[in-house]
């Protein structure tokens, strides 16, 4: 069977799939769903033939436990409703229904028998460290539930400040996690999915992470975090990577610009931990002192308590070796956060000041434009501009990653995305992978092709989750990461298998040291 054949028969096979379990599998019929979890009880609902469980409690209030390891929720014997998303983590964008109460997960399931065993995706949404939740209409597990009888949990945790505000330098051993507080967080949720996946039908010893950006940064992170060993049996990161934590120097003096933009020295340190949120919100906007550029950077940090050690430096954490993993990128990245009139209509002038600030590596910018219209001549400044800032800065953390984990030969699969119109910025994979194309906002739109590429996304992820590879039919065959070859699936239409993909660009930054940004 041809391959275009097969991605068609893919579509057809996933629509009436999605027609069983939305008219033949009787739960429409049935009452609201409720399911007794380790902390107690909650009634979701039925929508599309699916379960949907939004709002569930996994831990306490963290106003109760500020910059410190989350707590497990006081039980409860009323049936709460689960019906609405929870609060996301106080934050400075425009996010809804903000609070330190931020500790809620949302689940998709297609059924809740006991023994269904069905493999479990657990998706940790992006924003770096510092903004989102897990409540955007981008994330709904729906479609992935229709098509490949898996369970989807999407989570919220603390950002910014109240997750990531490094203190034991200023505060004392009590805070000595502090600068991981949310990444226990995440640990703490994956403890829910592993004592209550089988109570929504999923299987425990089968649960995936997957996230973009921040969300496959965290990831990164938790693969070398020993208190989350074992609670992950595969992950894929979409243009999210962490080769490096930050150190506790580095994170000392971030906390020390952040409460002296709230007014306060060591001396009174120990105030922020009664100031209202709202005031420790207004103090993200102060500068970073160790970057030149920004918002003062929050994030993990090797802290020898959490973090013993960097996720990929300087090596694969041992504890995730055995970890199959999908690492991808998007071909263009920074046209998604490098935006304005200032890099539109760029003339070769420009482009050397430009690209100083925006690549996030040393080099010298004379030499990266002479080897771009070398290797490019057709292209101009401004394509050259967004090439070498997402090949210096956004695609470099993710070949290192790819690179180390081949030395070692682990389980890794590596993509790169091409489709788009005509580009494939940052955060386009998201309506993807989740089969969502036809979610207002989703940028590759709902055509005959977005959706066909969203088949070929989605079912791949579908099954790394159930198998521990990504291949399916509708895929030309997937090989693992290796060195040299560098084997890489580019997802285009048609999809293919290319050797080191963009390599010259891959070598001309590697002539030089990376450093993570935030680090």
């Amino acid at each position: 069977m041809s391959p275009h054949l097969n991605r068609r028969t893919l579509l057809a096979a996933a629509g009436a799939a999605g027609s069983v379990l939305a008219t033949g599998s009787g739960y429409a019929q049935r009452s609201d769903p409720v399911v007794t979890t380790t902390n107690g009880p909650v009634r979701g609902t039925i929508e599309d033939g699916i379960n949907r469980f939004l709002g569930v409690r996994y831990g306490a209030d963290t106003a109760r436990t500020r910059f410190r390891a989350p707590a497990r929720p006081d039980a409860w014997t009323d049936t709460l409703d689960a019906t609405g998303y929870g609060s996301a983590s106080p934050q400075g964008r425009n996010e809804a229904n903000q609070s330190e109460d931020c500790l809620f997960l949302n689940v998709w399931t297609p059924g809740l028998e006991g023994d269904a065993a069905r493999p479990v995706m657990v998706y940790f949404h992006g924003g770096a460290y510092a903004a989102g939740s897990g409540s955007s209409p981008l994330y709904d597990g729906t479609r992935l539930c229709q098509r490949g009888d898996v369970v989807v949990v999407t989570v919220n945790h603390r950002l910014n400040a109240f997750g990531y505000l490094y203190l034991q330098r200023l505060l004392g051993p009590d805070f000595a996690s502090s600068g991981n507080a949310g990444q226990l967080d995440l640990v703490l949720a994956l403890e829910w999915v592993r004592d209550n996946a089988a109570r929504f039908g999923g299987d425990p010893g089968r649960v995936m992470v997957f996230g973009q950006s921040g969300g496959g940064a965290k990831i990164a992170s938790l693969m070398a975090t020993p208190v989350a060993d074992g609670l992950f049996h595969s992950a894929a990161t979409m243009s999210g990577q962490q080769v490096t934590a930050s150190g506790p120097a580095n994170a000392t003096a971030r906390a020390r610009a952040y409460l002296a933009g709230l007014g306060l020295d060591d001396a009174h340190a120990h105030d922020v931990l009664d100031l209202p949120m709202e005031a420790l919100v207004e103090g993200l906007g102060v500068d970073d002192p160790v970057l030149p550029y920004g918002r003062v950077y929050f994030g993990p940090v090797r802290d020898d308590v959490v973090l013993p050690r960097h996720p990929f430096y300087p090596d694969v954490a041992p504890q995730s070796r055995h970890i199959p993993m999908i690492i991808g990128n998007t071909r263009d990245e920074t046209r998604a956060f490098l935006r304005g009139p200032q890099y539109e209509n760029l003339d070769w002038d420009d482009l050397q000041e430009l690209l100083i600030p925006n690549m996030r590596v040393d080099i010298r910018p004379e030499t990266v434009i002479a080897r771009y219209r070398e290797l490019y001549p057709e292209r101009s400044a401004e394509e050259i501009f967004y090439a070498a800032t997402t090949a210096a800065r956004s695609w470099r953390g993710a070949v290192i990653e790819a690179e180390e984990r081949a030395k070692v030969d682990t389980p890794t699969w590596v993509y790169q995305l091409d489709f788009g119109n005509p580009y494939a910025p940052h955060t386009f994979d998201i309506p993807l992978v989740f089969d969502n194309t036809a979610v207002e906002g989703a940028l590759p739109g709902n055509g005959e092709t977005a959706r066909n590429m969203a088949a070929l996304m989605s079912e791949a992820f579908i099954a790394l989750a159930r198998t521990g590879t990504p291949h399916h039919a509708a895929l030309p065959d997937w090989s693992r990461y290796t060195l040299p070859n560098r084997e890489t699936m580019i997802f285009d239409w048609p999809p293919r298998m290319e050797n080191d993909p963009r390599g010259a660009e891959r070598e001309l930054f590697a002539s030089v040291p990376y450093v993570q940004p935030g680090t």
